[in-house]
């Protein structure tokens, strides 16, 4: 393949080339998600084009299919490619994304530990906010997900070279010192309190995203209970979309809602016991 200056690579300035993921836009808003292949076609009911027809052309080029109709070129974003991409389980979706990474004060450089691999949605979205000079471990206990999760990464991230993906239980340890983040996308995050109060930096955030209440709940106890955490804070995202056209102007028939919690808290020095009642024995 091709390679390309990685300043266009990231910023998708460059044109569309062989191997390029390519997100097709009909005249209806109706999304398609493709991977450039020389000699290929696409076929959609509003007709085919061929993929040599976009490789070589600019972002936001139009393509007229074999009926008629015109279709819009990008390079996906993070949002688009994680609506469309294969994915095996449940993926957190771009609302939520974003919001992970700011609660979590993801920043350049960081080093930053996950657990729960899935298809790799929120791995991509860490490696991008980490940036070349941070790192990203992640810990999956199932090997049936990784190379589905693994194609999924290297689409939007193909030099991953800061990333290291671990067959590894974060209930049992985190062997890993001195982490910037810990983000934990797996059902019973509260067993892994013990462990980030020694594996975290001072200072640095333990995030955990769950569906339920009850879940957060039982997170939250486990935190308050030990001494290195304190600032816990729990958010719920909820998005509306708009229909703005040149005739009305509403809310959306249907609203993004809930989709999870992210619950986040800080590792400080641990709490001093507090003095006890009892006076001194006789």
């Amino acid at each position: 393949m091709t390679s390309h200056n990685d300043s266009d690579e990231r910023n998708g300035r460059r044109p569309f080339a062989e191997g390029d993921p390519a997100l097709l836009v009909d005249r209806r808003g109706r999304r398609y998600l493709i991977t450039l292949e020389p000699y290929k076609s696409f076929h959609t009911h509003v007709g085919a084009i061929d993929h040599n027809d976009l490789i070589g052309r600019s972002q936001g080029a139009r393509l007229n299919t074999t009926t008629g109709h015109v279709l819009l070129a990008f390079s996906p974003t993070l949002g688009d490619f994680v609506e469309e991409m294969p994915h095996q389980t449940q993926v957190i979706y771009a609302k939520d994304l974003g919001a992970i990474l700011m609660h979590g004060d993801i920043f350049p450089g960081a080093h930053v530990l996950e657990a729960g691999l899935g298809s790799g949605a929120l791995t991509i979205a860490l490696l991008r906010a980490v940036g070349e000079h941070g790192h990203v471990t992640t810990y999956e206990v199932r090997p049936e997900l990784v190379d589905g999760a693994g194609a999924n990464i290297r689409t939007l991230v193909p030099q991953a070279a800061n990333l290291e993906v671990r067959l590894k239980d974060v209930y049992e340890g985190v062997e890993e010192t001195g982490l910037d983040r810990i983000v934990l996308d797996v059902p019973e995050p509260w067993h892994v309190v013990p462990h980030a109060a020694t594996s975290l930096a001072p200072g640095g955030i333990f995030l955990g995203y769950l569906p339920t209440i009850l879940q957060v709940y039982q997170l939250y106890e486990a935190l308050a209970e030990n001494p290195n955490f304190e600032m816990m804070e729990t958010v719920e995202v909820l998005t509306r979309p708009w229909s703005v056209t040149r005739r009305s102007v509403r809310p959306a028939h249907r609203m993004i809602a809930h989709t999870g919690f992210i619950t986040t808290a800080r590792k400080c020095d641990p709490k001093e016991e507090p003095p006890s009642d009892e006076g001194p024995s006789d």
